[in-house]
């Protein structure tokens, strides 16, 4: 026998009901905006793949315009080819990871000219490594140079020919350093030039057994001047009064004292050790 329930129960009961429904309800709608709402994290992906499109640096092949490769050379020469390929990889991932940085000339100054003095210094190792036991190379300075590809495309594999390399023109190489530095490209009369005292006019007789050590350290120094000299145009405004100094001329100073060092201890292992010389390690900046 059913028995009425009381009024107080009947409105418990539809109250309870309704509420059962509204959340019902509730949670349906939300399903549904949920599903039909693009995921954020897709959208910050999708972005980054289009903004991540700022082209490809190209450079020209190095390998392809060297002689006969000496085999006490072969060994250092492939390093160094391998170490060209590593440079212009960590450009081209510099380059996509600062896209939009800076200002128009970003570009140039933060990843080309750094990754230019980086290769002038890499070709320089490769063609003294060939000049040891044979024609020391000449002209592979105009292969250091990179651009910008905007297309996004390149036919450069880092040791492969690069659309539009320019080929090696003969030059003067540098066989000792200069007191008076290393020539500056266009425009470097409006920024000065970095000079240095000059090493090799200060040291004692060579022993034949050295000479070989002391020369190739004399090649790095005038290395180091080239690369401070294009470091010098590549950041024209960057920093405050004190960037040269901090950026340029100390860093220099700190290469060439340990370089002079290895000059003074090559000469040691055989004769009497030159002292004095890393007052020659400081450099300036003439205007």
């Amino acid at each position: 026998m059913s028995r009425a329930l009381p009024k107080y129960n009947k409105r418990r009961v539809a109250f309870i009901g309704g509420a059962a429904a509204v959340a019902l309800s509730g949670a349906v709608i939300a399903g549904s905006a949920l599903a039909g709402t693009p995921d954020k994290s897709s959208d910050t992906s999708n972005a980054r793949t289009l903004a991540a499109s700022p082209g490809t640096i190209t450079c020209p092949d190095v390998a392809s315009q060297l002689p006969a490769i000496p085999a006490t050379a072969k060994a250092e020469v492939d390093r160094n080819l391998t170490l060209l390929q590593t440079q212009i990889q960590e450009a081209n991932k510099r380059l996509v990871d600062t896209v939009g940085q800076g200002g128009p000339n970003f570009v140039n100054n933060a990843i080309l000219g750094p990754l230019k003095d980086k290769r002038v210094a890499t070709i320089n190792r490769i063609a003294t490594a060939i000049g040891r036991t044979a024609a020391k190379p000449t002209g592979l300075d105009s292969l250091a140079p990179c651009a910008l590809n905007a297309g996004g495309t390149s036919t450069n594999t880092g040791s492969g020919t690069a659309t539009g390399a320019a080929s090696a023109t003969p030059s003067t190489a540098a066989t000792q350093q200069q007191s008076t530095g290393s020539t500056g490209t266009a425009g470097s009369s409006a920024v000065g030039t970095i000079t240095c005292p000059d090493v090799a006019s200060q040291l004692p007789a060579i022993p034949a057994t050295a000479q070989a050590e002391v020369d190739r350290n004399l090649t790095l120094l005038q290395t180091q001047i080239t690369e401070a000299n294009n470091r010098l145009q590549s950041t024209v405004g960057q920093g405050g009064p004190n960037f040269v100094q901090n950026a340029i001329l100390g860093p220099l100073a700190d290469k060439r004292k340990s370089t002079i060092d290895r000059i003074a201890i090559a000469i040691g292992r055989t004769s009497t050790k030159p002292t004095g010389l890393d007052s020659l390690a400081a450099c300036t900046l003439t205007k």
